[in-house]
């Protein structure tokens, strides 16, 4: 139990830790110029103490009332550090000092209890709050449509509760960070095994929040499968789910939270499963003469076994461009790189590596050894500082993602490039299970030097996805940029559902107001 600060704060400009971020080198450069049409940025980015947000539209009597509930900061630096979220677009913003996303206040609750006393006041004076966890959204997920809002940083519900070894479960607060939340764990000798490419800065509860899923989720499981309880509050009242991990006492109201981004309710705790600590861990390399193959090798392991822990396919574009070892560019193969990865104790690690490598050389793979497997894993959380430097020198890089059925993944994934013309676009199959994948592409552009120009792009894509039959979102969630295409995807039922869940909870409609409910 007890505070657990993280010493470095999120770039306010870019992702992460700002001594993180490493220029191109001009070879790169060059060759973005010249392959791309890359050209730099007419203006710089502002310098963050220039930048003045408005002042806070709250009335002083309604930020006096929050103040007696929970600590609240109003300076600008902490407005514009809460200020949208991490995708492209948000950083193209940022970056020219544009604060029509800036919160009036930033609320520090400590308790369950803090987090309803806020939400009574924001009924009763009508301004929206918007959950805050590690800041991380890439979907538009922190830009609430409201004349007045505050950001609801959750960092200080930062414990650990108990440990229930016999069950293998951990109760968390929701603003403990990914590291933070596996460091307490391992003093007790488990793991949540919960590692999506955000997890140095995203929260417990923004997983729980955004439905997230690793990149070890052929092993351990999506963030929504180990979720086995959680405390919500909301406008109406408490929510307290899961008296087991699976029940047949109705529908399962958990899974209306997960994914919800705060328009139904602010988590505060989340029981999820655990497992121990593995004693070994080993990641390799494959090839595969093209995407086709390699994808048919993985849809075998995932239909059939033995299932890896880490199993992801890259396409040419992206192996050869050199993104499929999460990090590195200009340095790729020719073929299509898997990585392939190994968790667990030594005797059953080994057996079933030798079973997977029999499956993917009888299927066409080559053995790479370890080298490319450790380099992934080294880098695995770098691919967003690279963005950073893509953005400093002029080209425009953002990520999107889509899953569908194993059957209609060639079809979605011709939909989408087809989208996306003149741009160069890379893919990978980023989470696998029996009947279904989901798709990861990374798109890098010369010819978009404006969030403006991206929503029309990112628009044309959405469309693609939802006439190719594929769903508008694996993990990223929905957001303001899924929201239209996520109403189709549903139908008119499914919209008046989520309406009527949204009257329920929240009849006021100060939580998020305008995100994932069209």
């Amino acid at each position: 139990m007890g505070r657990n600060d993280v010493p470095v704060e999120i770039s306010w400009s870019g992702w992460g830790d700002p001594a993180k971020a490493t220029p191109l080198s001009e070879s790169i450069t060059s060759l973005l110029r010249e392959v791309l049409g890359v050209v730099p940025r007419d203006e710089p980015p502002v310098d963050l103490a220039a930048i003045a947000p408005p002042p806070p539209r709250l009335d002083a009597d309604v930020l006096a009332a929050l103040g007696e509930v929970a600590e609240v900061r109003t300076d600008a630096e902490t407005r514009v550090r809460h200020t949208g979220g991490k995708s492209t677009p948000d950083l193209l913003r940022i970056r020219r000092g544009d604060t029509a996303q800036t919160p009036d206040a930033v609320v520090l609750p400590e308790t369950h209890e803090d987090v309803m006393a806020v939400l009574e006041l924001a009924t009763e004076h009508g301004f929206a709050v918007v959950p805050f966890g590690g800041g991380t959204s890439v979907v538009g997920g922190l830009a609430p449509q409201a004349p007045a809002f505050v950001a609801l940083d959750l960092r200080r519900l930062d414990a650990l509760g108990e440990v229930d070894e016999t069950s293998r479960t951990a109760t968390l607060q929701v603003g403990l960070r990914g590291p933070q939340a596996e460091a307490l764990l391992a003093g007790h000798g488990y793991t949540i095994g919960h590692f999506p490419q955000s997890f140095e800065w995203a929260s417990i509860g923004g997983f729980a929040a955004a439905r997230s899923s690793g990149q070890s989720s052929a092993g351990y499981g999506r963030f929504d499968e180990l979720v086995v309880g959680m405390t919500v509050a909301t406008p109406t009242g408490t929510l307290v789910l899961g008296r087991a991990q699976k029940s047949a006492a109705g529908p399962d109201l958990r899974q209306l939270v997960l994914g919800s981004e705060g328009a139904f309710g602010v988590i505060t705790s989340l029981t999820v499963r655990i497992r121990p600590v593995p004693e070994v861990k080993l990641y390799e390399g494959w090839s595969f003469p093209d995407f086709a193959v390699g994808a048919a090798a993985l849809r075998k392991l995932s239909q059939d076994g033995p299932m890896p822990t880490v199993l992801r396919l890259s396409d040419e574009t992206e192996t050869m461009v050199g993104l499929a070892r999460a990090g590195s560019i200009g340095e790729g193969d020719s073929g299509c790189l898997a990585i392939v990865g190994y968790e667990g104790e030594p005797d059953e690690v080994a057996a079933r590596r030798d079973r997977t490598r029999a499956v993917l050389a009888a299927l066409g793979g080559t053995d790479l050894g370890a080298e490319p497997g450790e380099s992934w894993e080294h880098g695995r959380f770098a691919a967003p500082y690279l963005r950073d430097s893509l953005l400093d020198v002029g080209a425009f890089v953002e990520t999107l993602e889509t899953t569908t059925f194993w059957s209609n993944i060639p079809a979605l994934y011709e939909a989408v490039k087809a989208a996306l013309p003149g741009h160069l676009v890379m893919c990978h199959i980023s989470h696998v299970y029996a009947s279904s994948a989901s798709l990861y592409f990374t798109v890098v552009s010369g010819q978009i030097t404006r969030d403006a120009d991206w929503d029309a792009a990112k628009t044309a894509v959405n469309e693609a996805i939802i006439a190719a039959g594929g769903s508008i979102s694996h993990h990223h969630g929905v957001g303001t940029e899924h929201r239209a295409a996520y109403a189709e995807e549903i139908g008119p039922v499914g919209v008046e559902v989520l309406r009527a869940v949204k009257r329920a909870l929240d009849p006021a409609g100060i939580l998020n107001p305008g995100i994932l409910v069209p």
